[in-house]
């Protein structure tokens, strides 16, 4: 995350606004981080941590040994460690461009909801490949990408600039870190109530196929990438 970014995520902290995120994410966000090759006793790094949710699931659920919620917006990483009572996670304040954790020394890098906001995606994916150890693991997951047309006026709403990848675009990008794509696809959102078509428009919605499209049809883009 663009450390220049750390002023707008911090105002959503300061506002409550990252328990609402967490409660946007976590409908398709639990699908990746089941999904994910955890061992118990392994390190896991949440980039763009965010309220730090996943970490804490990856405890309950995997056991993990360590996990590191890494947040451009220092109000975000203490609320996070606020709501956090469990030692063996931290959370650090620190830029995607420059991760501060030694070559091959993480077994898997999680991100829902911020790959995007890198300054520089390409050369955070070399940084993610250049901690994780062989065999580890990278699992992006985002809601705003290319194909997800619903997704395309957000940047409208936030200041910083936001990459719009394809689908290919986010498997090619991958492969030039030096990641290998083991896997690719999208995950919809179930839990979001769709109305009858009769209760169309909405405040959001003109028509119930885009509300359709956009939470059943596409959802949440998960690829992933692995360390050889």
């Amino acid at each position: 995350m663009d450390m220049s970014a750390s002023d707008e995520f911090d105002s959503w902290a300061a506002e409550g606004r990252d328990r609402g995120m967490e409660d946007r994410h976590w409908h398709t966000a639990k699908h990746a981080l089941a999904r994910m090759p955890v061992e118990p006793g392994e390190t896991v790094v949440d980039l763009g941590t965010g309220s730090g949710y996943a970490l804490r699931a990856l405890r309950e659920t995997a056991e993990i040994a360590c996990g590191y919620g890494l947040d451009g917006a220092p109000e975000m990483a203490r609320n996070a460690a606020d709501y956090t009572d469990d030692g063996a996670i931290s959370f650090l304040v620190a830029d995607f461009d420059a991760l501060p954790f030694a070559d091959d020394s993480v077994d898997h890098v999680f991100s829902m909801e911020a790959f995007y906001y890198a300054r520089d995606p390409i050369h955070t994916l070399e940084e993610i490949r250049r901690i994780l150890r062989p065999g580890g693991t990278f699992y992006c997951a985002v809601n705003y990408y290319e194909e997800n047309e619903a997704s395309h006026d957000w940047q409208q709403y936030i200041d910083i600039e936001m990459t719009r990848w394809d689908r290919s675009e986010y498997r090619a990008a991958f492969s030039d870190a030096g990641l290998h794509v083991a896997a690719q696809d999208t995950i919809p959102d179930r839990e979001v109530d769709i109305p009858p078509a009769d209760a169309f428009p909405t405040d959001d919605w003109e028509t119930r196929e885009a509300m359709v499209d956009r939470y059943r049809t596409w959802g949440t883009l998960l690829t992933v990438g692995v360390a050889p």
